[in-house]
């Protein structure tokens, strides 16, 4: 009995919320490339990106996942699906509702990328000074 009170003593409950390459997508708030570019940066930063929606935002972080990978920035590394148990705000019941999780790691090529896309902005960039 002292074992299973010692291991529960030493368990460290983590929140998943909180991680620091976690971009969580509303279909409602900002528009699709915003996360678009968002993501790239949580990328540079970290190498990898978390990308999470719930409900009628799933929609929008597949589209998201699949233009950094069709661009070449990102590989599909992991997706996770489930069901989350919520208040219905209107109702005051309890509702089900279908989250997605997508990492996404950074393509052998993604430095190139960006180095290229930057390049191309401060060439237009010097354009529009002159």
């Amino acid at each position: 009995m002292e074992e299973i009170t010692e291991a529960v003593q030493n368990i460290s409950i983590t929140n998943d919320s909180h991680k620091k390459n976690r971009i969580q997508v509303s279909n409602t708030k900002k528009p699709l490339f915003f996360y678009v570019n968002l993501a790239k940066r949580y990328m540079q930063q970290h190498n990898e990106v978390e990308l999470s929606a719930l409900g009628m935002a799933i929609a929008t972080v597949v589209t998201i996942a699949e233009i950094l990978k069709n661009s070449g920035f990102a590989i599909e590394k992991k997706i996770m699906t489930s069901t989350v148990d919520m208040k219905d705000e209107s109702r005051g019941r309890p509702i089900q509702k279908a989250k997605i999780e997508i990492l996404l790691g950074k393509t052998d090529k993604f430095d190139e990328l960006m180095a290229a896309a930057e390049e191309e902005r401060e060439l237009a960039n010097g354009e529009e000074q002159r």
